[in-house]
């Protein structure tokens, strides 16, 4: 059976999800993480957000956030407010993706199902590789110059 989207065109939802271990002083981060939903409430495209609790693990803690669409959120991360004071704390989360596109939702009017936004290209293109699956190394020379 094949999917087939019933929101073309239009941008999915996005849920972050960060995962940390809290060792330590739990009120305290408690209290930062609080403080960064706080921040990141203010942005547009801004859904909801949730600390939430392992049932089997007290040290592991999620911090959520659901978002309008990938641009919003990617927007709420450029606010100066954000980058100071918000990402130093998600950069303490467990190293993994976070941020992941909505292909199905179920809500109060029903199911819909969003194509993906995920570059053809996903799997051959990273960092450092510019816009192209294969790019020449720079390590040539440059401008006449031998590197």
């Amino acid at each position: 059976m094949g999917f087939e989207p019933s929101a073309m065109g239009e941008a999915a939802p996005v849920l972050v999800v960060s995962r940390y271990r809290v060792d330590a002083d739990r009120t305290s981060w408690l209290a930062q993480m609080r403080a960064a939903l706080a921040i990141l409430g203010e942005s547009t495209g801004f859904l909801r957000g949730q600390i939430a609790q392992a049932t089997d693990d007290a040290n592991l803690m999620v911090v959520s956030t659901s978002w309008t669409n990938v641009g919003a959120y990617r927007k709420a991360l450029s606010r100066f407010e954000v980058k100071a004071q918000v990402i130093p704390l998600l950069s303490l989360a467990v190293d993994e993706p976070s941020a992941f596109e909505c292909v199905v939702v179920l809500d109060e009017t029903g199911e819909r199902l969003f194509a993906s936004g995920l570059a053809a290209d996903h799997g051959d293109v990273g960092l450092g590789s510019a816009a192209a699956a294969s790019v020449a190394s720079i390590h040539g020379s440059f401008s006449g110059v031998e590197r």
